[in-house]
């Protein structure tokens, strides 16, 4: 609920749940990139091998890592890096969607922890597609939109299994999901194993498929891959934008999201109010499982990227960088954009540090990890800026 200044009657700025989940992201990132500091500091005091002035520099890649040129007679330059700055949107887009895919299941009520899975049924499904339709009869084009609308069919089939258990049997969604995490992994790695997608040309590929960029079947630049010319961004931000544009209204303006979010607040009394409970609670995990399915798709559709099918040994990272980048969104379709767009910024960041430094990329990881511990107490923080909101106004009251 909003305040009003009792003397303009208007409302006041830091009054609003959303200006409090935005102060509460900021505080959260400036510890997180404290904390990096720190480390980045302690790391280097303790090793033989890090100057001082390799430690500064270390400081400096953490903060404005997006805008290093390389060396420059030895010292780091900075400057407007259109590579670092394009292959921050191409690696921002599979975040924002699978960071869409978690959001949307917390405002129903749901933790979808199954983004991986449904990601790699996804990969499967558009990487198939694209490989096995010939291009020679049907367009390049078609054989495009083909694959992405099958990866989201893939992922949002998948994501249904733990949303049908959740409704009809009341299983918890997390156990459910990380069973058919570890199902998709193993079933994608045995349908790879016996196609005929594998990389047969390049001497030392074993376990990876074919570039789509083999068949024609790529994600259009839309003019982003001339501004940010050498890097790997195409259209797929855009079409990433719009979905959480289109995500955004959804839940909030139209009857179907407000059904979703009142299962999620309450499923009995939503059930009470004439709500078909078990319907959206499916639904939700239907649409968040199409939203993991379209990240998987865009990113193995660019033609620049190709797929290592041996996901037996580790779940693929995207699926849960999905949940800080929810977390630090709050959950919020809009903001979810950018703090998708933040998680790659660091990712750009991490790889600066382990090439032009002696430090390795893992201090971005600490940095992630500590924003997202922040981000789950992102409640306390709140309630920390009413406190001192509450002081405040009766401090101004007794004047």
């Amino acid at each position: 609920m909003y305040r009003l200044d009792k003397e303009t009657g208007k409302q006041k700025f830091f009054a609003g749940d959303g200006t409090k989940s935005v102060i509460s992201a900021l505080i959260s990132i400036f510890i997180g990139m404290l904390v990096g500091t720190l480390i980045v500091v302690f790391v280097g005091l303790n090793s033989d091998g890090i100057s001082a002035k390799g430690i500064l520099e270390g400081i400096k890649l953490i903060f404005l890592g997006l805008f290093s040129t390389g060396r420059d007679g030895g010292d780091l330059s900075f400057g407007f890096n259109v590579v670092n700055i394009g292959n921050m949107l191409f690696r921002a887009t599979p975040l924002i969607l699978t960071g869409l895919s978690v959001a949307v299941a917390f405002k129903t009520g749901l933790f979808n922890i199954g983004a991986p899975g449904q990601y790699l049924m996804g990969t499967a499904a558009s990487i198939c597609i694209a490989l096995s339709v010939p291009t020679s009869s049907v367009p390049a084009g078609i054989v495009w939109v083909l694959a992405f609308c099958g990866g989201i069919l893939a992922g949002a089939l998948w994501g249904a299994v733990p949303g049908a258990l959740k409704a009809f049997l009341n299983i918890n969604e997390v156990i459910t999901c990380i069973m058919t995490n570890w199902i998709a992994a193993n079933l994608v790695t045995w349908f790879f194993d016996k196609s005929n997608l594998k990389n047969m040309t390049e001497a030392g590929k074993v376990g990876y498929t074919y570039k789509t960029s083999v068949n024609g079947v790529q994600t259009p630049g839309l003019g982003l891959d001339k501004i940010f010319a050498g890097s790997q961004v195409n259209g797929g931000i855009i079409i990433a934008v719009i979905i959480a544009v289109i995500m955004y209204v959804m839940m909030s303006k139209t009857t179907f999201g407000y059904e979703l979010k009142a299962c999620g607040a309450n499923r009995h009394a939503a059930k009470y109010a004439g709500i078909n409970d078990k319907k959206n609670i499916i639904l939700s995990m239907v649409i968040a499982g199409g939203l993991s399915g379209s990240a998987a798709a865009l990113y193995w559709l660019s033609g620049h990227t190709e797929f290592y099918w041996s996901t037996y040994q580790a779940l693929p990272a995207v699926g849960f960088n999905g949940i800080p980048v929810a977390l630090l969104a709050a959950n919020n379709p809009i903001a979810v954009i950018f703090s998708g767009c933040f998680m790659s910024i660091l990712n750009i960041a991490g790889m600066q540090l382990k090439t032009l430094t002696a430090y390795n990329e893992y201090i971005t990881d600490i940095i992630i990890a500590t924003i997202v511990y922040l981000s789950a107490f992102s409640m306390m923080i709140k309630t920390i800026i009413n406190n001192v909101q509450k002081k405040k106004s009766e401090k101004g009251g007794e004047k």
